[in-house]
């Protein structure tokens, strides 16, 4: 990259980040029990990831979480979003260049795939790169050497790459715009990531999970949204996924102040069109939160004909897990079903 400072080299290195403590996946769904079984599987080894879903659904804390848990912890995770970086400066960004390769190299720099050798280079939206960068990726995929630009020597390097799109590949692939060989070197293992609107029953929990952390950072009391205000939440399709709803409560908590209840007229206009607020409920959010968890653990023993064995297994939770919740909700479980099979 350029020796002068610029908003493109902040964007890659700005990317290399030491382990976080923030690396939980938050939620209770069935989804998400499977993600995590599968991030344990391959986790283990080099394979090369490639994870699907939609723009804020976690494809680099997905990335994070199998480089911090696995082989290569102890290597650098470097990320860069290739369609963040115009693509004349995006070459010398991840492959390095040689003094005096181009106007204002005036020192050799190593690339990110060099800073990554030994650890893991995550590409984010890899369907935006260049034909002409796919092909010199997928060469350097296959001969673990790589060229910095302007220069005639190789290098080796040993690196795992994962990479993400919310692109559909495939159709990609078949417009011309991505190299089917270098799909087959990319997606070994397959991660793909629902958006919110398909695992509504982590809502509540990531809701809680943001309020209180973000509660923390900026040292005050403690928050809760009203009954309406989680309903609103519920009903919402979330295009941004868990990103934006992040982003919903951080800027409800900014926004109400030192109100500790977050009603619905705190809402954004899209979250609740008809900013309406019905305040002044009987419950708090802890109490909006029980119901809820109560009625999805009802219609989910409904589902499955009160087999708690099987409601355990499909819903993620551990069999003593959910007679702990049945237990606490005080759900009658029908005597005729009692006994599972």
């Amino acid at each position: 990259m350029f020796e002068h400072k610029n908003m493109w080299a902040d964007q890659a290195q700005g990317q290399r980040a030491k382990p976080r403590s923030d690396l939980n996946l938050v939620g209770q769904s069935p989804w998400l029990t499977q993600v995590l079984g599968l991030i344990e599987k391959v986790k283990v080894s080099d394979a090369a990831i490639f994870i699907w879903g939609e723009s804020g659904t976690g494809k680099e804390l997905v990335a994070r979480n199998i480089h911090y848990g696995g082989v290569r912890s102890r290597g650098r995770f470097v990320a860069l979003n290739c369609g963040a970086i115009p693509d004349n400066l995006i070459e010398s960004e991840l492959f390095g260049h040689a003094k005096g390769a181009f106007t204002g190299a005036i020192r050799e720099k190593p690339g990110l795939m060099e800073e990554a050798s030994g650890g893991t280079l995550f590409l984010d939206e890899i369907g935006d790169l260049s034909l002409h960068l796919q092909a010199k990726l997928l060469r350097i995929l296959e001969d673990k050497e790589l060229r910095r630009v302007g220069e005639n020597r190789t290098r080796s390097v040993d690196v795992r790459i994962i990479s993400a799109t919310n692109k559909i590949i495939e159709k990609e692939v078949e417009q011309g715009n991505f190299r089917e060989d270098l799909l087959y070197r990319l997606r070994i293992i397959t991660i793909e990531l629902k958006p919110l609107r398909e695992r509504k029953e982590d809502i509540l929990v990531l809701v809680d999970h943001f309020l209180e952390k973000f509660c923390r950072k900026m040292g005050r009391a403690s928050a809760h949204f009203s009954p309406f205000a989680l309903e609103c939440f519920l009903n919402y399709a979330w295009p941004g996924n868990v990103r934006e709803l992040q982003n919903e409560v951080l800027r409800c908590l900014v926004l109400c102040h030192e109100s500790q209840e977050i009603g619905g007229d705190d809402l954004s206009s899209r979250i609740n069109p008809e900013q309406s607020s019905m305040r002044g409920s009987a419950y708090d959010y802890f109490d909006a939160k029980a119901d809820f968890e109560r009625r999805f653990l009802n219609q989910a023993l409904s589902r499955f004909n009160y087999n708690r064995a099987k409601t355990a297994k499909e819903i993620g939770l551990s069999r003593q897990g959910l007679f702990k919740l049945i237990k606490k909700h005080q759900i009658q479980v029908p005597r005729a079903r009692k006994t599972d099979s």
